[in-house]
């Protein structure tokens, strides 16, 4: 695959993981415990043998750039690499990216130094496992000039995606992005009609017959660049997508397996828990199909006369008395005893406190790094190194929906406690 560049697009502002998205870049994100958002499309490229990959960024990059300088190290031989590419001013341009499109035109000067014949473009906040290799024999196969991977979705569904209408070979030669009820009848997939499709992945699109996008494109590199040339085009799915089907031979690649945009809080939560289902649909422990992070060589947790659940336990943490159900607590993370914790994300620590840092909490009246002895934590998600002190109840007591406050925030009735945050003593939320 040494004739093909990844191009991870790693966000903007990131409003709608926010506040998770407060002191860090999307890509960043904390994720099933260990992981990083930004890890997921890396081990992708890795398991598919590309080896060369940049991650465009230009909000809160620092823990990206740390992370994926600490985590993705290639060896001098393989010529492999994982590099950040951070919006730059340059006697061309004195802009931020203004769209995902733009950010690839400022960055194409880079690809092209490595020749490559393809480049794929990814997004850095979905959770899915693909085969690349398998997305580019299918591009190769149709001799396409672009190919887009889609997924089967269901009507109900299709308004929060661009839908493609496809022929009997998939040359897309329609795209609707957020279709209305009466345009759907039309952009439906009659997958009878394609050949060569397999019969499972007939059978999905028989049950959801619209194909959505992905955001997951591969271009030929001259295409690509051609088209990026026309600077009215700023954004993939808004610009350069519909005027490449109208010009261009562009394909769908229906893709067969799980696939979650979590690109909001909502669909973020839910993916994690998700996440500690026994049969959950993306599987962490595919041996032939890893997914890789930062190698912090943590100790094993300990666990003190617990009551633990369909959940996942990451590495360094000291769990004391406490009841754990549909959850995930992250590296490090401590938690006291008599403490009840049910359908929540505890992202846990970047860092142990030592004895002098706990004194020092001790003499100013601030908790530990964790959480205390005796709280009540339901539907909640805790971003890295909380403090939560004694007999703290995270409930959302009111049934809100949408609030904000400096010390928290309730998105979709989850109640997000942002970094660093200090929850007193006897809080009630």
């Amino acid at each position: 695959m040494d004739h093909t560049i990844a191009v991870i697009m790693g966000g903007g502002q990131g409003t709608r993981l926010y506040p998770l998205t407060k002191h860090r870049s999307k890509p960043a994100v904390p994720l099933a415990g260990k992981y990083r958002l930004i890890d997921i499309p890396i081990s992708n490229c890795i398991n598919s043998g590309i080896r060369k990959i940049f991650v465009l960024t230009q909000f809160n990059s620092e823990s990206l750039n740390r992370h994926v300088t600490h985590a993705y190290r290639f060896d001098n031989f393989s010529r492999g690499f994982v590099e950040i590419l951070a919006a730059e001013q340059t006697f061309d341009s004195h802009d931020w990216f203004q769209g995902t499109a733009d950010a690839v035109r400022k960055g194409f000067r880079h690809f092209a130094s490595y020749n490559p014949q393809y480049i794929m473009i990814l997004s850095g906040d979905q959770l899915y496992k693909m085969d690349y290799r398998e997305f580019i024999a299918f591009h190769e196969e149709k001799e396409a000039e672009v190919t887009v991977a889609t997924i089967p979705v269901a009507a109900e569904d299709a308004s929060s995606f661009g839908i493609m209408r496809t022929d009997r070979d998939l040359r897309i030669n329609d795209f609707v992005e957020k279709p209305s009820e009466d345009q759907l009848p039309l952009l439906s997939f009659k997958a009878s009609e394609v050949k060569g499709l397999p019969p499972h992945i007939r059978a999905r699109i028989r049950a959801k017959p619209l194909l959505a996008s992905m955001g997951i494109y591969l271009f030929n590199t001259a295409v690509l660049e051609k088209m990026l040339a026309e600077q009215e085009c700023l954004d993939f799915g808004k610009h350069l997508i519909p005027k490449a089907i109208r010009k261009r031979k562009v394909f769908s690649y229906p893709f067969d397996g799980y696939w979650s945009d979590i690109g909001t809080i909502k669909s973020f939560f839910m993916a994690n828990l998700d996440l500690t289902r026994a049969n959950s649909a993306f599987n962490l422990y595919d041996v032939r199909s890893p997914t890789f992070t930062h190698p912090r060589f943590l100790p094993a947790t300990k666990i003190f006369q617990c009551q633990i659940s369909s959940s996942i336990i990451s590495d360094g943490c000291v769990l004391s008395g406490a009841l754990i159900w549909n959850s995930i607590i992250g590296i490090r993370s401590r938690i006291g005893n008599g403490t009840e914790i049910r359908e929540s994300l505890i992202m846990g620590a970047d860092y142990y406190e030592d004895r002098t840092a706990l004194n020092l909490n001790r003499k100013e009246g601030r908790p530990d790094i964790g959480i205390g002895n005796f709280c009540t934590i339901r539907r909640a998600i805790l971003d890295k190194n909380v403090r939560v002190g004694n007999n703290v109840r995270i409930l959302n007591r009111h049934n809100e929906q949408d609030f904000e406050c400096d010390q928290y925030v309730i998105r979709d009735g989850i109640v997000i406690i942002p970094k660093n945050t200090v929850v007193p003593d006897n809080t009630v939320i």
